[in-house]
């Protein structure tokens, strides 16, 4: 056991510490050690799998394609490895995730159970001090906080929260035994992506659910099926072109090209292109069109088809126009994939209750009262969300340069340089974090991507013999001011979204993730470093 110099007793002293063991922290520990360097890694939950462990709802899934939805880093996994749905189940990705610490022997380097609640960077010693919740302390030269864009779980505030008698759930933090919903009347608050998969199967077990919305979301069907072994056998034998495309490419996915612009198409192509869309499933639909994001006008004739869709599919005409989304255009909130969920709303055990129309009031032992009236219920889904991109962050007491809390420092809003860095906090490294595509992406390109040029630059660092680095405020405040100026140009800004961070009541309205494309970044990111890491500073 040793001290620094304020007498702190160290548990351990590593060259890197890895915060998260979901896909980010396992890919960055396999690759630090690869190269040599001691590493560690702290996981909240009991085991592998971030996300994937946490979100075990009905319904949980992935919205990228499974063989996309992988690492490439190893071709031996990608070849060996199968799939057995176009969209993975939350199960499915587990497994595969648990395979890969297997296989890679990552266990051994991670200590689960274990929440890190403060990390504070020494200046003297150029080290940070983390200690966790059993009391710990660890330094580590460098630290990498791979704790997940999408896993601080929100839970709006309301009036009588504790009164309720019956049971309560998070979609984000869900029982490890499941829930039994037979015989209950279940009230699920949410409708966005996590409501979407979870609403359809638990009205199919439950003896009445009430859906409460307050936004309509899109809907796009997710035409998911079985992968026959020929089409993953093909898939696979096209990995190095398939994986190159995905690279080089905006969103890190495999999608056809936009059938030119909405404007210009006679209606009668217009709706023949959405059609083939809708019929094929997922997210293709948002591009089936190059301007949908860029101009309103043309974003208006793929909404109104799916308005069309809904008022065709949902028998009550009521219903079916409360579940019209209006007042943004679509694409701008994350747009969600799902199987039946329209459909759900014809079942006579399922009842919609707009809670613009009739705002949520109070809960009480009973249930949940509207304005209109009370809902009784046995038990209350929150499919509500999450602090998206920083709330994981916030959640820790990081303080870096003259003691500045990462709170304190993204008071206004966060800003970073690329994603992987802030001013103010040497040698502390961020994976998928705001500034970067992350969320508007195939999350797993994008945390192979960060995680290799991470690795990389504390490389470049050993060669050079620098203590530490960081983000300087001048490349910091042109990085922030290019991801905002991107978004200004399309739509995005015309949405109350969680990518502006406008469900977290007093967060900062900013828009958070990088909108220029995973292949721009991945170039620009590579320019950089080969300008011998330009926009950081390094203290020999």
């Amino acid at each position: 056991m040793s001290t620094l110099s304020n007498n702190t007793s160290l548990d351990a002293i590593y060259d890197v510490v890895v915060v998260g063991a979901g896909f980010a922290g396992l890919y960055a520990l396999h690759s630090l050690r690869q190269r040599g360097l001691s590493v560690h890694g702290f996981e909240a939950g009991t085991g592998v799998g971030g996300t994937w462990f946490w979100n075990t709802y009905p319904g949980a899934r992935c919205d990228v394609d499974s063989a996309d939805y992988s690492y490439s880093f190893d071709d031996d996994l990608q070849q060996e490895w199968v799939w057995t749905e176009r969209f993975p189940t939350q199960p499915e990705i587990l497994r595969y995730l648990e395979h890969v610490a297997d296989r890679f022997s990552l266990r051994d380097d991670i200590t689960f159970d274990t929440r890190v609640n403060s990390a504070h960077f020494d200046e003297t010693a150029g080290l940070w001090v983390i200690t966790t919740d059993d009391d710990n302390t660890v330094t580590a030269r460098w630290m990498i906080m791979a704790t997940g864009a999408l896993s601080a779980a929100r839970i709006p505030q309301m009036d009588g929260q504790e009164t309720f008698g019956g049971d309560v759930h998070h979609t984000a933090d869900w029982p490890a035994g499941g829930v039994d919903f037979t015989g209950k009347r279940v009230g699920v608050i949410g409708t966005g992506s996590s409501g979407v998969q979870a609403i359809p199967i638990i009205a199919e077990q439950a003896d009445h659910l009430t859906v409460f919305q307050r936004t309509p979301g899109f809907v796009i069907p997710a035409r998911n099926r079985p992968l026959s072994p020929g089409e993953l056998d093909d898939i696979k034998a096209q990995y190095p072109s398939r994986r190159a495309l995905q690279r080089e490419s905006h969103g890190g996915w495999i999608l056809p090209p936009p059938a030119g612009m909405a404007l210009e198409a006679s209606p009668e192509v217009r709706d023949k292109e959405y059609e083939s869309r809708w019929a094929a499933g997922g997210i293709a639909f948002q591009t089936t069109f190059g301007d949908l994001m860029f101009d309103a006008a043309a974003n208006e004739t793929a909404a109104e088809f799916v308005r069309s869709k809904i008022r065709e599919t949902v028998s009550d005409p009521i219903t079916a126009e409360a579940l019209c989304p209006k007042g943004y255009p679509l694409g701008t909130k994350r747009l969600c994939i799902g199987t039946d969920y329209y459909e759900t709303f014809n079942r006579d055990n399922v009842t919609l209750v707009d809670v613009r129309a009739t705002p949520i009031e109070r809960l009480d032992r009973g249930g949940i009262e509207t304005t209109a009236e009370l809902h009784e219920l046995d038990m209350i889904v929150y499919a509500t969300g999450f602090d998206a991109l920083t709330g994981s962050l916030d959640g820790i007491d990081i303080r870096g340069r003259d003691n500045l809390a990462l709170r304190d420092a993204w008071a206004a809003g966060p800003r970073t340089y690329l994603g992987v860095a802030v001013a103010g906090f040497p040698n502390m490294f961020t994976v998928t974090g705001p500034g970067s595509p992350s969320v508007l992406s195939n999350v797993v390109v994008s945390i192979e991507q960060h995680v290799e040029w991470v690795v990389d630059y504390i490389d470049h660092m050993r060669r050079t013999g620098a203590r530490f680095t960081e983000a300087t405020i001048a490349a910091q405040d042109e990085w922030a001011n290019h991801v905002t100026g991107i978004a200004a140009e399309s739509l995005y800004m015309q949405a109350d979204s969680w990518y502006l961070g406008a469900n977290i009541p007093g967060k900062p309205r900013i828009f958070l993730p990088y909108l220029g494309g995973v292949g721009n970044y991945r170039a620009l990111c590579a320019q950089i470093a080969d300008d011998d890491y330009r926009g950081f500073t390094t203290t020999i």
